[in-house]
């Protein structure tokens, strides 16, 4: 039982941790779009000054970039707040059916997944190389502190503990 509850306390914080990071960047939202402008425009870039295809200009885009960003991580994060309520519903229950409730936390995972690998290191490290700039460069190992510790918290929560 105790192994249950400490797997719903991981899940709940890893809704946290998602909700936390898409209201921060709703409360700085200029800085975001100066983030996201940085790493789309490609700027700065002296190591790789060229790309094999475009880069971003237009604070439209941008802001829309910025936006598909923090509404993933709001979605994430409601997922597994919701992941994790359900898991608390079911405490209680035989293996098998704790087992089972699990899938809302992977589901939240992959959504998380495709934030902070997918947005952050595919897009932003290899197709706009955001690793060129001290800014990117941080958020860019950033997340894959979280995106790392987000599959492995998964991996530990789908174990049986029963």
């Amino acid at each position: 039982m105790t192994l249950r509850w400490i797997k719903v306390l991981l899940v709940l914080s890893m809704g946290l941790m998602c909700l936390f990071y898409a209201l921060q960047n709703i409360a700085n939202l200029d800085a975001v779009y100066y983030f996201v402008g940085s790493v789309l425009t490609m700027a700065d870039h002296e190591y790789y000054p060229n790309t094999f295809a475009f880069a971003v200009e237009g604070n439209g885009l941008i802001q829309v970039a910025s936006w598909i960003i923090i509404l993933l991580e709001a979605l994430a994060g409601l997922l597994f707040l919701f992941a994790a309520w359900l898991l608390i519903k079911q405490i209680n229950s035989p293996a098998i059916v704790f087992q089972k409730t699990k899938s809302m936390t992977f589901i939240a995972a992959g959504v998380a997944t495709l934030v902070w690998f997918g947005l952050f290191h595919v897009l932003g490290g290899a197709f706009f190389q955001m690793w060129q700039t001290p800014l990117g460069d941080s958020a860019f190992k950033g997340s894959f502190t979280y995106f790392a510790s987000i599959l492995l918290i998964t991996f530990f929560v789908n174990l049986h503990e029963d």
